[in-house]
């Protein structure tokens, strides 16, 4: 009498193991402690076998059935299901040892020798974060440049071309890597060459220092002897990395002290979308000492003329000059030198992007994106501000605490 699912429910355990038979070998047993199995009893060079398939209801009956089939079609063929089963779990063992992300794990232990821990561990998070998601599970020898560029093109889909770059050089590296130790035989990232699939860029290049240069500058801000004000807005523009434009424009009215915002409207913005700066506790005592000079009730940086107008452009860019950075750095190489940091450091890009007023979005979207992640981004701002003033002062900086904002 063929199974069926009332049939099976209604078995109850009993003091010694029994079997219910389906047919063709296939049978179910029912143990003391309730559990029911699967069985598929065969005979295989004049021996008897069994293969177990699994409990039942995670495996149905249907799906019991199709299993006894399978098995059966691999008898009629001379192999034997069970070892069929070893071998292809041995299989699935050496395709996880070799898996992409196995493999990459080595590859980065081997790498990362010679280099800084906070260089080591940004490229280790940028592939768990961009690259394991999508190929990490598969055999190295089995993926393709085809698939390979799908998990790039998805990188540079969400605007960050330089990350994707980035990605498909780090993954180069490990499939070399691959090929010399023998796990590999080819290594698919040789035949894409960015240019050919990565969308490219009209960049304008800013000048900009880089890290180890910071905390000088910062000192030589505080210690500037031009006009207070201009002092001033050189100090909120590091810790706020707005544009210089946004920067001279802002007016008293966007400023929230109480909320601890600076919310820019799409008018004064470069990509016509309202924007919110997180205002971190360096940042509100810049804003308080500028509101104490009592320059204008409008504006927070007026023209020295008094006529309405805003600070200069170049008042920026000279006072840079003055300090001993003609063509070293403008007021963008701030925004330059955040970024690079942060992601550096393991903030999420798409964080860090939105801070930045990066990202071009249509007007119904940027009524929404200009004020998503707002807590993290605040967490992410004052950490911007707290390591401001520890490099300033000397202080050597592990890492930051990016966890909030990842």
């Amino acid at each position: 009498m063929k199974l069926n699912d009332p049939i099976i429910k209604a078995a109850k355990p009993k003091d010694k193991p029994y079997k219910l038979s389906d047919g063709d070998g296939l049978v179910l047993l029912i143990n003391p402690n309730g559990s029911k199995w699967w069985r598929y009893r065969y005979r295989f060079n004049g021996k008897e076998k069994m293969l177990s398939i699994g409990t039942y209801p995670e495996v149905t009956l249907k799906k019991a059935r199709d299993s006894r089939v399978t098995a059966s079609d691999l008898l009629t063929q001379g192999i034997d299901p069970s070892e069929n089963r070893k071998e292809q779990k041995q299989q699935e063992a050496i395709a996880a040892e070799n898996s992409f992300e196995s493999v990459a794990r080595q590859w980065w232990n081997h790498w990362k020798h010679g280099r800084t821990e906070r260089h080591a561990g940004y490229t280790i998070r940028r592939l768990e974060a961009d690259v394991f998601p999508g190929i990490g599970n598969k055999p190295i020898n089995e993926i393709t440049a085809a698939t390979l560029l799908t998990v790039i093109k998805k990188i540079e889909a969400r605007g960050a071309l330089d990350i994707a770059k980035r990605a498909l050089t780090m993954c180069g590296q490990v499939f070399r890597y691959a090929v010399a130790h023998g796990l590999a035989e080819r290594n698919p990232a040789a035949d894409i060459k960015p240019s050919d699939v990565l969308k490219s860029t009209k960049k304008t290049n800013y000048a900009s220092l880089n890290e180890k240069e910071l905390p000088e500058l910062l000192r030589r801000i505080d210690a500037y002897d031009g006009q207070p004000l201009t002092k001033l807005a050189l100090q909120l523009m590091a810790y706020t990395f707005v544009r210089t434009g946004e920067l001279i424009g802002a007016r008293w009215q966007e400023i929230d002290l109480d909320k601890k915002e600076w919310r820019i409207p799409a008018e004064r913005m470069k990509m016509k979308t309202p924007h919110i700066v997180p205002l971190s506790l360096q940042a509100i005592t810049v804003l308080e000492e500028i509101k104490a000079l009592s320059t204008d009730e409008t504006l927070l940086f007026p023209s020295e003329r008094r006529d309405g107008k805003t600070m200069s452009n170049n008042t920026i860019l000279y006072a840079i000059y003055r300090m001993g950075y003609h063509s070293r750095m403008t007021g963008h190489g701030f925004r330059s030198i955040a970024s690079t940091i942060l992601h550096e450091q393991g903030y999420n890009h798409e964080h860090i992007e939105l801070q930045l007023a990066h990202s071009k979005r249509d007007a119904v979207s940027a009524a929404y994106n200009h004020a998503l992640y707002l807590e993290p981004r605040a967490r992410m701002m004052q950490d911007w501000a707290d390591y401001l003033e520890a490099i300033k002062t000397g202080a050597t900086i592990l890492q930051f605490n990016a966890i909030g904002s990842s």
